[in-house]
């Protein structure tokens, strides 16, 4: 094996740096494959301002005969702004109603068509909100329309600070990490989410009915679009705002909860919520055991020191957080404890659901809601994100918004409106991304898996069968923890000790330590480790932007789950990365959901050779389950592969081993294991007193 090669972490170069036009984008598969992402620039590279230049061509707004853009003003609805600048809202271009404007149509046309041309679909879910008359004339058979919205889009990051007057700040903080041009989720939902005046919608809300932020977001979007500076964004520019106006009865409590299904996830989001609040006064804080969120009396406030002086004396600590960032299952049993109680949330107005399809799935959906019902702010606001979102979804978040709504009036007697919620879809709803290469290859039996992935971390071919080698690092995903266990075994020496040997292979899972999955983490990220082997912990949300490849050893339990685990390559429109599902006679039957996934990549994608490898003879021959059979594969994937199947079929269990070695040498082993076992049961010697002796050899 080369070194060089193990050593290429980098993915496809490109031939050319910028687009050349606004086709360029991860949503729309092929184009985006041609072009190395031009998002982010790097630290130090020329900085481009925002407001008056065309960046990377993106014709968004009118521009006159100079080349600025062209304002879309209402006087009615400026702020006014300090002399020094400082205080106050900037009178916001690009934002007014298009009825209200007399070139409105051709503003309407170019949004619509600018949307359009990045597949972004924009509805509004609940469109009576605004009338209730118009609700009661509805027909009961008919449901009201669910019209589209065309906001106008985000022109530049740059943009942020003139159009919406986000603080100076945190402005400068995006210039720093490098955000030029905005994703497709960010150009769609940022203008919608920063909008104080909800001038996209036909008729506008008064602000002081639904708050001064108020709507509610569904936002499905691609694995790796962007959608955490999507929502951060908002979030940290919403917190200093509150912070400024000193709203009433703060006392150091979260503004926001933002919830994600795992530690690695809740630690990410955690780490870009810092960069972009550094200098703004704004918290941003990972809940962890122990913490107490607000000093409640001076007794309290002096447990801060003792905290500090002695961390292990099981005092807890007490923090202030603008942003408080958990996953369900312990924020769930902190209020269920009375560590944490409702009167500490009391002015959380913003909730945010990362990966809400998972956190609203039957393992997590309790502790969600449970969250979501102590939550008892009338100006809350709640958005979900995900990169697969069924109509199951959606359809609970309607019913618990409504339900929270009648709860608040009735038992707290509040006036509470229910406010707009509006669905984002970019690019083709619940598809795997298309600028990565989706391959199924038949390996048979688990020995067959076994040798397959060995020829891919050895190629010595170039089999179209088997397609492209893998290029580290990558990830490889099993069903199990017991089957990452043991792959990772397999694999412990294939990688030679030149190269570095076992220190570049390792495996992560929920069963390891805090600290030793942050240790597992932190090595990946900086290149130490070349193969992780994992369980789909890590499928979710995690951004690892220099993964060159995915193996799926087991299939993934449903094309979301596909979905979202070739996901981790990819990232952010980049080529050049590999998916690769291994599939044996087990598991044919539980197929289709992923060949149809992989169809619709592959369609997607245009070959270099002007075809399109759908393999559609494989969708015709594989099985359909049952609705009864998705939903108990979903739940327990292969039963021969679970600790349960050894018991209900040994047979079955022994062929889903993974393992190298013939049934032979594993029952030689085995019949010495158990020689071994037995001679140490043996009764121990005795001399003629009946005294017991230790044999200490024959010397």
């Amino acid at each position: 094996m080369d070194p060089l090669k193990l050593l290429s972490r980098a993915t496809k170069p490109s031939k050319s740096r910028l687009p050349a036009g606004l086709s360029n984008s991860p949503s729309q598969g092929a184009q985006a494959s041609k072009d190395v992402n031009p998002r982010k620039r790097k630290r130090g590279e020329g900085v481009t301002d925002g407001s008056n230049d065309n960046v990377f061509g993106l014709e968004f707004f009118h521009h006159n005969a100079a080349g600025a853009s062209q304002p879309f003003r209402n006087a009615s609805r400026q702020s006014k702004v300090s002399q020094d600048g400082s205080e106050g809202l900037a009178a916001k271009p690009e934002t007014a109603l298009s009825a209200e404007l007399p070139n409105s149509t051709t503003l309407d046309g170019e949004a619509k068509a600018v949307l359009n041309r990045h597949k972004v679909k924009i509805t509004w879910l609940n469109p009576g909100v605004l009338s209730q008359k118009d609700s009661r004339n509805c027909s009961a058979k008919r449901k009201p329309a669910k019209p589209a919205l065309y906001p106008h889009p985000l022109h530049s990051i740059g943009d942020l600070q003139p159009r919406f007057d986000i603080s100076r700040k945190l402005a400068s903080n995006l210039d720093e990490q490098g955000y030029v041009a905005p994703t497709e989720v960010q150009l769609a939902t940022l203008p919608l989410l920063l909008d104080r005046t909800d001038s996209f919608l036909p008729r506008s809300l008064d602000a002081t009915e639904s708050g001064p932020y108020g709507l509610d977001m569904l936002t499905v979007a691609p694995t790796g679009s962007g959608k955490t500076l999507a929502f951060l964004v908002p979030l940290v520019h919403k917190a200093r705002h509150q912070r400024r106006t000193k709203v009433v009865g703060d006392n150091g409590q979260a503004k926001a909860i933002i919830l994600a299904p795992t530690k690695e996830l809740v630690s990410q989001i955690v780490n870009e919520g810092r960069k972009l609040t550094q200098g703004t006064g704004v918290r941003v804080v990972q809940l962890r055991k122990g913490m107490r969120l607000i000093a409640r009396n001076d007794s309290d406030r002096g447990t801060v020191a003792a905290a500090a002086d002695a961390p292990s004396s099981g005092v807890r600590t007490i923090v202030r957080a603008d942003i408080l960032v958990s996953t369900p299952g312990l924020l769930h049993a902190m209020l269920r404890d009375d560590e944490i109680s409702s009167a500490d949330l009391v002015n959380v107005s913003s909730l945010i659901l990362d990966e809400a399809d998972v956190l609203l799935d039957p393992l997590f959906r309790e502790q969600t809601l449970s969250t979501w019902d102590n939550l008892n702010n009338p100006e809350l606001r709640v958005s979900l994100w995900s990169a697969t979102m069924g109509s199951n979804i959606e359809e609970l978040t309607r019913s618990t918004l409504e339900r929270r709504l009648k709860r608040l009036r009735e038992q707290h007697g509040l006036q509470v409106e229910e406010a707009p919620l509006i669905r984002v879809v970019v690019g083709l709803k619940d598809s795997a991304v298309s600028n990565v290469q989706h391959r199924l290859v038949y390996a048979a039996t688990e020995q067959g898996k076994l040798m397959a992935l060995r020829q891919l971390l050895h190629p010595t071919s170039t089999s179209k069968d088997i397609g492209p080698s893998l290029l580290p690092p990558f990830l490889v995903f099993t069903q199990t923890i017991e089957r990452a266990i043991a792959l990772h075994s397999e694999l412990l020496y294939d990688i030679p000790a030149e190269a570095g040997g076992i220190s570049r292979i390792a495996v992560l899972h929920a069963d390891l330590s805090d600290t030793a999955r942050d240790s597992v983490m932190t090595r990946f990220r900086k290149g130490e480790i070349w193969v992780l082997i994992t369980t789909d912990l890590l499928s979710r949300g995690v951004d690892f932007r220099g993964v060159n490849g995915v193996v799926n050893y087991d299939i993934p339990t449903s094309s979301a789950a596909y979905v979202h685990r070739v996901g981790r390559t990819g990232r952010a429109g980049r080529v050049g990365g590999v998916a690769v599902t291994l599939y044996s006679r087990e598991d044919m039957p539980y197929m289709k959901h992923v060949a149809n996934v992989v169809a619709i990549a592959q369609k997607q994608q245009v070959r270099a050779d002007g075809g399109v490898d759908n393999q559609q003879w494989l969708l015709d021959t594989l099985p359909k389950l049952s609705k009864q059979e998705k939903e108990k594969f979903k739940k327990g994937g292969i039963e021969s592969r679970t600790a349960r199947g050894k018991d209900a079929d040994p047979k079955s269990a022994r062929r889903a081993r993974i393992s190298s070695k013939s049934g032979y040498v594993r029952r030689a082993e085995n019949n010495r294991r158990s020689a071994i076992i037995g001679n140490r049961q043996r009764a121990p010697l005795t001399v003629d007193g009946g005294d017991e002796i230790d044999f200490v050899g024959f010397d």
